[in-house]
């Protein structure tokens, strides 16, 4: 189906979307302010202003709709690496450390911006239930199969080196980015621009004496 051939929405259908996103967003807030067992649907309600016949309209539960949200936050974090953050994007050592501070950078974007992201990410989703504990768990591995391909290419290209534990460099970097966020988490007036640095450096430059 070509883009002439998709009907535009009517101005109806654009309310719906619209109400369906500010629900999710309202959601959210309540979520990462009070957490999720202790918002009620009222709660999420009352911040938009709506009943609660017209939250059912477009969630079934409380259940439901954090579903929305995490897929959500995990759609916006996987969106800052595509294009010309793709792995396999860099054709130099230049270009490849310069896409590692644009993903560095666009990840403190995400995470630093919106402190809802982290909260609800690392604090609060893994202690919902059994299932969004394994769905978190997933993205975690998710998210180490994704540094290990822009790791595997560093080793591809010869940016890094050829004997290099491709999927443990990857898990311990994204150790290194989770203990960051957390750490920003605790205290929100850290430098992240100084957090990032010493990430960059630990990876191409290691922290070891020169002799």
């Amino acid at each position: 189906m070509t883009a002439e051939e998709i009907a535009p929405l009517s101005r109806v259908e654009r309310r719906k979307a619209e109400l369906r996103r500010e629900i999710i967003d309202a959601a959210f807030d309540c979520f990462a302010e009070a957490g999720y067992h202790a918002t009620g649907i009222a709660d999420i309600a009352a911040r938009l202003g709506i009943g609660h016949g017209t939250f059912y309209r477009y969630f079934a539960n409380k259940r439901d709709i954090v579903e929305h949200v995490i897929t959500d936050l995990i759609e916006r974090l996987v969106a800052t690496l595509t294009a010309e953050n793709a792995p396999d994007a860099p054709h130099s050592l230049e270009e490849y450390r310069a896409q590692t501070v644009r993903i560095g950078i666009a990840l403190a974007d995400v995470f630093g911006e919106d402190p809802r992201v982290p909260r609800m990410l690392l604090l609060e989703a893994p202690g919902i239930d059994k299932e969004m504990s394994q769905r978190i768990l997933d993205f975690y591995a998710l998210a180490t199969s994704l540094t290990a391909a822009y790791v595997g290419h560093g080793v591809q290209e010869g940016y890094l080196p050829e004997d290099l534990d491709v999927d443990n460099t990857a898990r311990a970097i994204n150790g290194m980015i989770m203990s960051s966020v957390l750490a920003a988490l605790h205290d929100p007036g850290i430098d992240q621009h100084k957090l990032r640095l010493a990430i960059q450096r630990v990876m191409y430059d290691g922290i070891a004496g020169r002799r």
